[in-house]
C-alpha cells in the first residue's frame, strides 16, 4: 500500500529558544513586509530593538561601536566618516529594501563567533530565489504637495520638491531544486531646493517671513557681478537652484545546492550614489557663525559640492553539513570609493561678514579640494563544528584586512575673509569686500591658489584584525543549555608610519602632567584581546513561561 505525503510543520519561538545567546532582536520576514518605512531603510527595522535610540545608537553607545554585516559578512563603513553605513554621506541606502529578508540585532551575544563591536551587531539577511518564479515592479513618488509648510503658526517657504524611486525584483530557479537566483535593482531621483531661504527684496527686515533671510537680493547681485567683472569668476546663483540626490543600486544572489551536504552562495551588491550639498555649514567659518543657508547668510551655489559614494561588494559562502560535523566558510571583498566633485573651479574661499555674522560665502568649498577616500576590505572566516553526544564543539578563525587611501587638502586654494586668520584679508563687512575688489586696484585672489604642479597630499595605511575562538555548547537537558568559550582578537598594523622629527621635538604632558615625548611613528603593540564568554538558557518550568 502506498502511503500519502506527510507534512510536519512547526513554528519556532523567536524569543525563547535554545539557540539564542544573549540579548537580541530578530525582525522576521513577515515583520519586514508589514512594518512601515518612509526612507525604506533598515533603521526603521532596527529601532524595534528597545535599546535603540531610533537611529543607530544602541544602549547609549555611539554608532562607531557597532558592527554591520550582510549575510554574516563584513559591511561596515570602516573609516567611519559621518555615517555608519556605506552610502550614508550621499543619503543612500546601500541595499535595496526589497532585497531584505530579515534583520538581527545583537547587543551582548555570548556566541564567540560574534565580535568586533561593543555597541550592537547588526546583520541583514538578504532574500534568495526559490523553485517558483517571482517578480515585482514598484515606484514611490513624493513632491512639495505632500510636505508640510508650517512650523507652529509660522508659514515657511515650501519650494518645489521631486522624489521618485523605481525598482524591480525577479527570482526563481535556474535548475529546479539545484540552482536559484535573486535580483533586485533600484534607482532613486530626488531634487531639493538648494536653499530653504530666499533673499530679502524690500529692505525691511521686520517684514520678513520665516523663510526670508536678512541677505539683500540687490547686494548679492552686486557681489556676483563684481566677481564676474573683476575676476572672470561666476559664483553661481544664491537662490532658485536645486540640489540632486541620485543613486542606483543592485543586489544579485545565486544559491547552489551542490549536493545534500554542501551549499554555495554568491552575492554581489553595487551602489553608485551622488548628493549635492552646500558648503560645510560651521567648520572654520566667519566668527564661527556658519555659512548658511539660514536667516543670516546665503552662500552662492558654486561654493558647494557633490559627495560621491561608490561600492562594489562581493561575498562567497560555502556551508557543509555532515552527520558528525559541519563547516561554514566565507570570503568577502568590499571596494569603497568616496570622493567629492566641487562645483567651483580652483579659487580661494571668500567669506564676507556683516554685523559680526557670516553674510555670504564665495569661491571653492574649502573641505572639497581633492578630497578622496579609497577603502578596500577583505575578509576570510571559517567556522568548524563537531557534534559529540550533548556537545557541539566549535572552533574558528576570521581575518579582516583593511587598506585606506585618504587625500584631504584643506584650504589649498586659499582662505580669505577671516578676521582671525593669520595673513588673511578681513572682510568684516560688505563694504570691506567691495573696497578690496575695486576694479581700479583689485586684490589678486589668484595669488592664493596653490600652483598646479604642487602635488596633492594623501596618505596610505593598511591594518588587519585577526581572531581565533573556541566554544562548547552543552545541551544538558531539554530545559537547560550552557554555552562557554573564549575569543582572542589581535589587531595588526601593516603600515609603518613615516618618522616625524618635529613631533619628537615637542614636549607633551602625560596623565600625571609630567613631560613626555610622543613619537607618532611608533604604533601601539598588537596586544591580544581576550574575551571569555559564558551563557545559559534555562526553561525553568518546561513550558516556556519562565
Amino acid at each position: 500500500m502506498k502511503l500519502g505525503e506527510i507534512t510536519v510543520s512547526a513554528n519556532k519561538n523567536a524569543v525563547l529558544n535554545s539557540e539564542r545567546t544573549g540579548a537580541a532582536t530578530f525582525i522576521n520576514p513577515n515583520e519586514v513586509q508589514a512594518l512601515p518605512t518612509i526612507k525604506r531603510s533598515i533603521r526603521d527595522l532596527t529601532r524595534l530593538d528597545p535599546r535603540s535610540d531610533g537611529n543607530f545608537s544602541f544602549g547609549g553607545k555611539n554608532w562607531l561601536y557597532n558592527n554591520y554585516s550582510v549575510d554574516g559578512s563584513y559591511f561596515n563603513n570602516p573609516f567611519g566618516l559621518d555615517n555608519p553605513s556605506p552610502g550614508g554621506q550621499s543619503n543612500a541606502e546601500p541595499l535595496p529594501y526589497d532585497a531584505v529578508e530579515q534583520v538581527q540585532v545583537s547587543i551582548a551575544p555570548y556566541d564567540v563567533r560574534e565580535g568586533g563591536f561593543t555597541g550592537a551587531g547588526i546583520n541583514t539577511v538578504t532574500k534568495s530565489g526559490t523553485n517558483n518564479f517571482k517578480g515585482s515592479i514598484y515606484t514611490f513618488f513624493r513632491n512639495e504637495n505632500l510636505q508640510g509648510d508650517k512650523v507652529g503658526d509660522s508659514k515657511i517657504l515650501n519650494p518645489d520638491l521631486k522624489f521618485n524611486q523605481y525598482g524591480f525584483t525577479v527570482s526563481g530557479p535556474i535548475m529546479k531544486n539545484k540552482l536559484f537566483f535573486f535580483i533586485n535593482g533600484e534607482l532613486e531621483r530626488r531634487e531639493d531646493p538648494g536653499t530653504n531661504f530666499k533673499a530679502d527684496t524690500d529692505g525691511d527686515p521686520t517684514n520678513n517671513d520665516a523663510g526670508t533671510s536678512r541677505v539683500q537680493a540687490s547686494v548679492m547681485n552686486q557681489i556676483r557681478q563684481r566677481m564676474i567683472d573683476v575676476y572672470n569668476y561666476d559664483p553661481g546663483p544664491y537662490e532658485g537652484f536645486f540640489h540632486k540626490t541620485d543613486n542606483e543600486k543592485i543586489l544579485m544572489k545565486l544559491d547552489w545546492n551542490i549536493n545534500d551536504q554542501n551549499n554555495l552562495t554568491f552575492r554581489y551588491n553595487y551602489l553608485n550614489a551622488r548628493r549635492d550639498k552646500p558648503p560645510h555649514p560651521f567648520a572654520i567659518s566667519y566668527n564661527n557663525t556658519g555659512r548658511g543657508p539660514n536667516q543670516n547668510s546665503l552662500p552662492f551655489k558654486n561654493s558647494g559640492y557633490t559627495i560621491n559614494n561608490q561600492l562594489n561588494s562581493f561575498a562567497l559562502e560555502l556551508n557543509s553539513s555532515y552527520q558528525k560535523f559541519s563547516n561554514k566558510f566565507f570570503v568577502s571583498y568590499n571596494r569603497f570609493r568616496d570622493f567629492r566633485d566641487p562645483f567651483s573651479r580652483p579659487f580661494p574661499t571668500i567669506e564676507i561678514g556683516e554685523a559680526g555674522l557670516t553674510y555670504t560665502t564665495v569661491g571653492h568649498e574649502p573641505f572639497s579640494i581633492h578630497n578622496i577616500l579609497d577603502q578596500d576590505v577583505l575578509q576570510f572566516t571559517d567556522n568548524f563544528s563537531y557534534y559529540i553526544g550533548k556537545h557541539v564543539l566549535t572552533v574558528g578563525a576570521t581575518y579582516e584586512y583593511f587598506s585606506f587611501f585618504n587625500s584631504f587638502n584643506l584650504f589649498r586654494y586659499g582662505l580669505l575673509g577671516f578676521n582671525t586668520w593669520p595673513g588673511g584679508t578681513a572682510f568684516n563687512s560688505i563694504a570691506d569686500f567691495f573696497a578690496a575688489t575695486d576694479p581700479s586696484n583689485p586684490q589678486d585672489f589668484g595669488a592664493d591658489v596653490t600652483p598646479a604642479n604642487v602635488p596633492f597630499k594623501g596618505e596610505f595605511i593598511k591594518v588587519g584584525q585577526l581572531a581565533f575562538y573556541a566554544q562548547d555548547e552543552f545541551l544538558a537537558t531539554e530545559k537547560f543549555s550552557l554555552t562557554a568559550g573564549v575569543r582572542v582578537d589581535i589587531p595588526t598594523y601593516i603600515t609603518q608610519p613615516a618618522d616625524n622629527p618635529f613631533s619628537r621635538s615637542l614636549k607633551l604632558l602625560d596623565e600625571n602632567d609630567n613631560p613626555e615625548t610622543v613619537d607618532q611613528s611608533k604604533l601601539p603593540d598588537a596586544t591580544p584581546l581576550f574575551s571569555p564568554r559564558v551563557g545559559f538558557n534555562w526553561d525553568v518550568k518546561g513550558d516556556r513561561s519562565l
